[in-house]
């Protein structure tokens, strides 16, 4: 024989509520009480729709871009030329960046793992070539906050090499916070390398849960 214990509110001997019911919502415990689950157990969420929580698996945007013509010489910021990666085998999740003239704008707040490559070469001397990823919070003055540094020993034909930096972005106002990429090369011949179907000078963006 089954039996149904109907009720709204379940209090413990104290006259806390432990669970309440109102309006079709269901709150168990209340501000400030701890709820364990016990070890063994399982919080499946894979069917329903978790308010608050970032997702059952904890990543929820991931978007890349990536330069797709050469350029020589400097740019502050590389402001052209660039695409959502779309190879076979590629792509995004959750709503991605929006850029606007190399100005890389968040879709929403939250804590943010980005990455920047650069690839180049020359057939000469480079004694420094430099990466950085910047940074605005006002949506008006940029500084950087990552630099990744390589050179290039000219051995009579074109020599390549490359950088790499990254930076968790504390989005907390997706109009003021904003990102930028800079390539400088203390040689103006130095060619900072494009390809439109593999990844060279690329950025990588990731929301890693919410500010």
């Amino acid at each position: 024989m089954t039996s149904i214990l109907k009720a709204d509110t379940i209090q413990d001997t104290d006259g806390n509520n432990i669970i309440n019911e109102n309006s079709n919502t269901i709150t168990i415990g209340a501000s400030g009480d701890t709820i364990t689950i016990p070890s063994g157990a399982t919080l499946d969420g894979s069917n329903a729709t978790l308010a608050g929580i970032a997702s059952t698996n904890g990543i929820t945007m991931v978007d890349e871009f990536r330069l797709t013509s050469n350029f020589s010489g400097n740019a502050n910021p590389i402001a052209s030329n660039l695409e959502r990666v779309d190879s076979g085998g590629q792509g995004q999740f959750g709503t991605g960046m929006t850029e606007s003239s190399g100005t890389f704008t968040f879709p929403s707040t939250g804590y943010y793992l980005v990455i920047f490559n650069t690839e180049h070469y020359l057939n000469a001397d480079d004694r420094e070539i430099n990466g950085r990823i910047r940074v605005t919070t006002n949506n008006s003055s940029y500084s950087a906050v990552a630099r990744g540094a390589g050179y290039i020993n000219g051995t009579g034909s074109n020599t390549h090499t490359g950088t790499t930096c990254m930076s968790i972005i504390d989005v907390t106002d997706t109009a003021n916070v904003k990102v930028q990429f800079r390539v400088t090369v203390d040689n103006s011949s130095t060619i900072t390398i494009s390809d439109t179907n593999t990844n060279t000078t690329s950025m990588l963006f990731m929301r890693l849960g919410d500010t």
